[in-house]
């Protein structure tokens, strides 16, 4: 079921994504009155698994889940419709309508990609809000458990000031990827400020170890499940321990060096059954656990005992549009701080690069509308910037040799094109066949 839950999310966001773009060149075309020949959500490679042609347009579903495509009379595209380009243009075509025209069609894909972002950003701002925990109730600081972090000098505890010089105000959902992306981290331990510098090969680290989580609030050693074959039958679920062996424990990750200084050994504690104290006695085993699974509190409860003070805020229609327009911004800046870090090999960064199995997982296996959408609007940014590349076969090659006619005047011949479509065509299918190959080489190795 979750895979069916996954698979529904992807090829729902991919469809949309997909439609939408093509969408944009399409209006603009019919706006100028150039023949489209095809419409195509996915591939039709020799055959359709669906198709309509309504008047001068086909329409179709095609069985290849690789993108879409609208094909446009007289334009050197993916078709290399060479026979149709030899014949006397016709004023239907695209190649003979003004350069200018020509550029909207081919940049119309793209605006539409980052206008649904930005209108999804700030439909979620109204829907949804902001949830946020105030970066100064964090007294205790954060929980670092990641390999990679704690490598680069982050302890359990740390309160993070500010990252590239940007005060942090509030610990929110956008936390991990901007420790991801900075060159400099500020923190507080110990009530003196230090500065961390983030290593240059932190993401391929990063890949190297367990994922989840870089920064985490601490939370309760709160008990969800007794195993089995556990030595203390006598906890129960939703049990939070309070104190070890005379040790007071806020926190989970305080527990650990109490229950490894007393392997083997019963001892003493007391947790918060029914909201009352109870002292009961615990059996720790000689690795130094207790034979159960913590966790099972969410924010709610977390705020109910006091751990963590949780702020929403609401926002009016209009109030909601900077901000889901600073929103956009913002994923937007940080995808080509992304794709910075991905064409420096410094940062081996390109080894994260993945390709539709990448995508599919980033999808959770339950369903939620607001992860859906969230997930959905930095697609369609990923998806505008890509398209904006300057690699003939994308809309921004073609948008590359518009510029060039624009300025200097002369167009570039046919041949050209044809031989410049063909050189983007093998290099989109290198980065591909390179992208999925990550994917295929992590699930080989599970890293």
């Amino acid at each position: 079921m979750d895979i069916v839950i996954k698979l529904s999310q992807f090829l729902l966001s991919l469809s949309l994504l997909i439609i939408l773009h093509e969408l944009g060149h399409f209006i603009p075309a019919k706006l100028f009155k150039t023949r489209v020949e095809k419409f195509y959500l996915f591939f039709d490679v020799k055959y359709s698994l669906f198709k309509k042609k309504i008047g001068e347009t086909e329409y179709g579903i095609g069985w290849l889940p690789l993108g879409g495509y609208v094909k446009i009379s007289g334009m050197i595209d993916e078709s290399m419709d060479k026979e149709q380009m030899a014949l006397p243009p016709e004023p239907w075509e695209f190649r003979t309508k003004p350069a200018w025209q020509r550029l909207i069609i081919m940049l119309g894909g793209v605006t539409v990609n980052f206008i649904l972002a930005f209108i999804i950003y700030i439909g979620m701002a109204f829907a949804y809000g902001d949830t946020y925990i105030a970066n100064s109730d964090l007294k205790d600081g954060v929980a670092i458990e990641n390999p990679a972090m704690l490598k680069a000098g982050f302890k359990t505890g740390d309160k993070i000031i500010s990252i590239d010089g940007k005060a942090v105000e509030n610990f929110d959902s956008d936390m991990n990827m901007n420790v991801i992306m900075a060159k400099h981290v500020l923190i507080e331990r110990n009530g003196q400020q230090q500065t961390i510098t983030m290593p240059t090969d932190f993401v391929d680290q990063l890949s190297k170890t367990e994922k989840g989580l870089l920064v985490g609030i601490r939370r309760p050693f709160a008990i969800s499940q007794i195993a089995e074959d556990s030595p203390n039958q006598n906890l129960k679920p939703k049990d939070l321990i309070l104190s070890l062996n005379g040790q007071k424990i806020k926190y989970f990750d305080e527990a650990k060096a109490v229950l490894d200084m007393n392997k083997g050994k019963q001892i003493p504690a007391v947790v918060l059954r029914d909201l009352k104290e109870t002292p009961i006695t615990l059996k720790v085993t000689n690795d130094g656990k207790l034979g159960v699974v913590s966790g099972g509190l969410d924010m709610k409860s977390l705020e109910k005992l006091g751990y963590y003070k949780i702020s929403t805020k609401e926002y009016g229609f209009f109030e909601s549009i900077p901000v889901g327009l600073q929103k956009g911004k913002d994923q937007l800046v940080g995808y080509g701080k992304q794709l910075k870090m991905i064409f420096n090999p410094e940062t081996k960064a390109y080894k994260q690069v993945g390709g539709f199995a990448a995508i599919y997982n980033i999808f959770p296996s339950s369903w939620s509308w607001e992860v859906f959408w969230s997930i959905t609007a930095l697609l369609s940014i990923m998806l505008g910037v890509m398209n904006l590349l300057p690699i003939p076969a994308l809309d921004g090659g073609h948008v590359m040799f518009l510029l060039y006619e624009i300025v200097s005047g002369k167009k570039p011949s046919d041949k050209f094109l044809e031989n410049a479509q063909m050189v983007g065509f093998v290099l989109l299918i290198s980065l591909l066949l390179f992208a999925n190959g990550n994917d295929i080489y992590k699930a080989i190795v599970g890293k």
